[in-house]
């Protein structure tokens, strides 16, 4: 084991999470145990287990704490326009989607999508994700509505479902989608939103 550095709370939490992110990113989840957490980050199981008591709590943890890391990184400038704001945050999603993509298929396709807390927080950052969308067509000078409708906000939440059903399509190998480009899927997801929003403009 290597020689225990002395950490604040805050920063040891820390530094098992990020370990956490780089494990799910590169094996399976029943390949990830936490005794491996603590042996990379050279402390006693206990220790690990003190902060987070269950592997449940560990990866709810992880998943945390990659929502709000991503809901930071494709956060936008409200300057732009929704266009330029829509291509730079699939830029930004996409490119993590294909970095952590074991992480990402567990997240939405395997065992935890099963589990009402990984369930809950992932839909919290969706919700965050839909209200910035929605603000951003409320901003945008072509809009005339101050308040998005029912059918607007319709269209934006089916779009976020249907851009991870698409990231889940591209990255099994198996698919003929896999051989597509990030920038082609960034269009297609691109395309798609603006599309549904201007159906669901006529529709209210």
């Amino acid at each position: 084991m290597p020689t225990r550095t002395r950490m604040s709370v805050a920063a040891r939490r820390r530094q098992l999470v990020q370990i956490g992110v780089e494990l799910l990113s590169t094996r399976p989840y029943d390949d990830v145990w936490v005794e491996m957490v603590a042996d990379r980050a050279g402390v006693s199981r206990g220790l690990l287990y003190h902060y987070f008591p269950t592997k449940r709590d560990f990866v709810a943890a992880v998943v945390s704490d990659e929502c709000t890391q991503m809901l930071e990184l494709i956060e936008t400038e409200p300057k732009q326009t929704v266009t330029e704001q829509l291509y730079h945050g699939l830029d930004v999603y996409l490119a993590y989607v294909q970095e952590h993509r074991l992480a990402y298929r567990m997240l939405h396709q395997g065992a935890l999508t099963n589990d009402r807390e990984i369930r809950r927080i992932i839909g919290d950052a969706m919700s965050v994700q839909e209200e910035r969308i929605l603000q951003a067509l409320q901003n945008d000078a072509e809009s005339g509505s101050d308040e998005p409708s029912a059918m607007v906000r319709l269209a934006v939440r089916g779009w976020l479902a249907f851009t991870i059903a698409i990231c889940l399509d591209w990255l099994d190998e198996s698919r003929p989608s896999a051989e597509l480009t990030r920038q082609q899927v960034r269009e297609l997801c691109a395309q798609s939103l603006l599309s549904a929003v201007a159906a669901a403009r006529v529709q209210q």
